[in-house]
């Protein structure tokens, strides 16, 4: 194995480098003797790429012991979504688990739990944002699923100062400890250190300190021995972390052995190019093994746990089996009553699942949560609540009903939509989908006869009189993935609109007891709708017989068109409407990304009175995340420009990157995640064009951004949204 290793080293290195400098490199123990850290850290950094990406697949055992220690504990605790319900005095929890990992370059991780066991209830495995810290691969340019910058990265350099600590020999090799410490305090950057051994320069251990988003941590990793199958591989991993929130103090400590069945190495193709791209990552998605049996018995630890427990961890399960057993005797109606209220106040404060058998699954987040609001400029403060209830059914169909409700402190609106998604052929992606809900308020085509005839130059929204109506809807559509990134869609829609004030319509409707007069206090709607999508090379994978898009090179585009038909279900009037929408969101490495939108719309067959109410081009009424509507929407553009037009050209583009322009003005900017540029250009009558120029950054408890508009080549305003963001990400 380790002379097929140097070999595939060989022709990786002579393809990557290409000249004759690193060709000529020779590493021997007696040339590595007293080297700069410069050199040594150019030879790591060589050899990095290839190792990276030398093993193609493999299948471990994963066992994680976790012990957690309550340092201060507060009522705040119960709104942190991943910690685990505590008992009443007790500090200390053990957790164990064990699973089967299947990892796929370049960066697919698929593990599947097959024991638990410990001092929590109802555990199931560690957090997927802990899982992160064992799915490391020390090569690669960043850590933590792309939250962190790696010192052994290409251009590490601009981040990180090195220097040799010491440099230790055996009997072949030569060991540098190589420390490394960031230029500026940032959590996407780490502390500390790595050891690499010379002639084949790779990694034999690693740790590196930071914060990721709430927790401070420490990740320890040893590698495999040189010239073992998984050399390239972490076998040991020990993390501590210590979560501070709020007079709330938790200290955990993780310890991960693995333990390789079967490792596959690349191998190197020089012509790829002509391969034909596989779309379909199932193999690589899919873990091969049997995880029928989900053991929840400690004893099925003391037979395979590689890790053995000390005294103190010995005494925390003791100490559990003793206040099992007390807890069963003791037992009793009186218990039970206040257990119903203590339930009560749980759903109050803390993130719940309700389970119900065979019933299917409830999730919702506290009642009471401050972490729902969000404010902006135009909008004012938004509260908005969410529940969402899942049940599987027999050959993986899903059926999934999400009630929101939402209310607007600005203009003292209450929202409220429930969607119901039924997934009957996961495979093809069919599903037959039903939207009920209150839309924004809205107004009737006939002012926009009154809107063309105000000069641009004078136009003043609150100058002109808006007869506003609410908007009942009801929806109801059929998707189908036709073929691979195709999808169709076809389906119905009906509006029932009412007048906000309708005592200054009864006079009309006084006159036209036929309901025949164009300006009426009530309208219906009735409008057949299809909708196509296309995302060329989609990539996916089938979870058992559900099929699940990834990502994919090329743009997502779409064409959607509605037609209204009169006379339909009370329907009293006609239009047509098209939109057409490009959008593409790409990843650029080292944590940056690019988004860019293009659209546009129209309404046709426009004798009749209707009102315009885009689907690519509207406003949000209840509150989202900022990832919901990052650089899709125009953050300081008044909510009645949505309407006052039947056609518009929009375009936006968004750029997010860590160390954009902050760094660069205020050296301390620890706690700024990632910067965010934002470009939005808007066509419609009236506003020719309207510019918006945003400048956001991201925290791991908020976002904030500033937002400046231009109307017509004049300074409009200046304002802000802020959405809070801790525990969403």
């Amino acid at each position: 194995m380790k002379k097929y290793i140097l070999i595939g080293l060989c022709i990786v290195l002579s393809g990557l480098c290409g000249n004759k400098a690193c060709a000529s490199y020779t590493f021997s123990g007696s040339e590595a003797n007293g080297m700069p850290v410069d050199t040594i850290l150019n030879r790591v950094i060589l050899y990095a790429p290839f190792y990276e990406k030398i093993v193609g697949e493999y299948t471990a055992d994963l066992y994680i012991k976790a012990k957690a220690d309550i340092k201060k504990k507060n009522l705040i605790l119960r709104f942190v979504p991943f910690m685990f319900d505590t008992d009443k005095g007790v500090r200390q929890y053990i957790m164990e688990s064990h699973s089967e990992l299947h990892y796929t370059a370049p960066n697919i991780y698929d593990q599947k739990v097959k024991a638990c066991s410990g001092t929590v209830k109802k555990y199931k495995g560690v957090n997927a944002d802990i899982l992160d810290f064992f799915h490391v691969n020390v090569y690669s340019s960043d850590l933590l699923n792309k939250k962190l910058l790696s010192p052994l990265q290409n251009d590490a350099r601009k981040y990180y100062t090195y220097s040799i600590d010491s440099i230790l020999y055996d009997a072949n090799n030569v060991h540098y400890k190589i420390s490394f410490v960031p230029k500026w305090p940032s959590y996407q950057l780490v502390e500390g250190y790595f050891i690499v051994t010379d002639k084949v320069w790779s990694v034999r251990e690693m740790l590196f300190t930071g914060r990721s988003e709430y927790r401070l941590f420490t990740n320890h990793i040893e590698m495999g021995k040189i010239g073992d199958d998984d050399e390239f591989l972490p076998v040991a991993c020990k993390v501590d972390t210590r979560f501070r929130f709020l007079g709330n103090v938790v200290v955990t400590n993780y310890n991960a052995a693995l333990h390789y069945k079967d490792i596959k190495y690349q191998q190197i193709q020089h012509q790829l190019g002509k391969q034909k791209k596989m779309y379909d990552l199932t193999e690589s998605y899919t873990l091969q093994c049997d995880t029928n049996s989900f053991f929840t018995d400690k004893n099925y630890f003391q037979k395979m746990r590689p890790l053995s427990l000390n005294a103190n961890e010995e005494k925390i399960y003791n100490d559990y089996d003793v206040r099992k057993y007390s807890l069963q005797n003791k037992l009793s109606f009186k218990n039970n009553k206040w257990s119903f209220f203590g339930n009560a106040g749980d759903a109050l404060i803390s993130n719940y699942y309700i389970d119900m058998s065979n019933l299917g699954m409830v999730k919702c987040s506290p009642i009471l949560n401050p972490f729902l609001l969000s404010y902006s400029a135009t909008d004012g403060l938004s509260y908005k609540q969410e529940f969402k209830y899942n049940r599987y059914l027999k050959g993986d169909r899903l059926l999934r009903i999400v009630p929101k409700v939402g209310y607007n402190f600005k203009r003292k609106e209450l929202y409220w939509s429930a969607n119901t998604d039924f997934d009957y052929w996961p495979a093809k992606k069919a599903a037959v989908h039903l939207q009920v809900g209150n839309g924004n308020r809205i107004y009737s085509s006939d002012v926009l006869d009154e809107l063309k005839d105000i000069p641009d130059s004078i136009f003043n929204f609150n100058k002109v009189e808006l007869n506003y109506f609410r908007d009942l809807y009801a929806a109801f559509n059929h998707s189908l993935e036709v073929f691979n990134g195709f999808t169709l869609n076809l389906g119905v829609s009906a509006h029932r609109r009412t007048a906000v004030n309708p005592a200054a319509f009864a006079p009309i409707d006084s006159l036209h007891p036929g309901g025949d007069s164009k300006i009426k206090s009530k309208y219906k709607s009735f409008a057949p709708r299809i909708r196509l999508e296309w995302t060329p090379g989609q990539y996916y994978y089938m979870n058992g017989k559900r099929k699940v898009n990834l990502h994919s090179d090329y743009p997502s585009v779409s064409l959607d068109w509605e037609r209204g038909v009169k006379g339909v279900l009370g329907s009293t009037g006609k239009y047509e409407r098209w939109e057409f929408d490009v959008q593409h969101q790409r990843s650029l490495g080292l944590m940056k990304s690019v988004y860019w939108r293009l659209g546009g719309g129209m309404f046709t067959e426009q004798e009749e009175l209707y009102f315009v109410d885009f689907v690519n081009f509207s406003k949000n009424n209840l509150p989202v995340g900022w990832n919901d509507d990052i650089g899709g929407v125009f953050q300081l553009l008044d909510r009645r420009w949505y309407n006052s037009s039947n056609k518009y050209v929009r375009a936006n583009f968004t750029y997010e990157a860590p160390f954009l322009v902050l760094p660069h003005i205020v050296r301390y900017t620890r706690n700024v995640l990632n910067e965010r540029l934002y470009f939005g250009a808007l066509l419609v009558p009236h506003l020719m064009p309207y510019l918006e120029l945003g400048y956001g950054i991201g925290t791991h408890i908020f976002d904030l951004g500033v937002f400046v508009s231009n109307v017509n080549g004049r300074f409009s305003q200046i304002g802000c949204k802020f959405t809070f963001e801790l525990f969403n990400r």
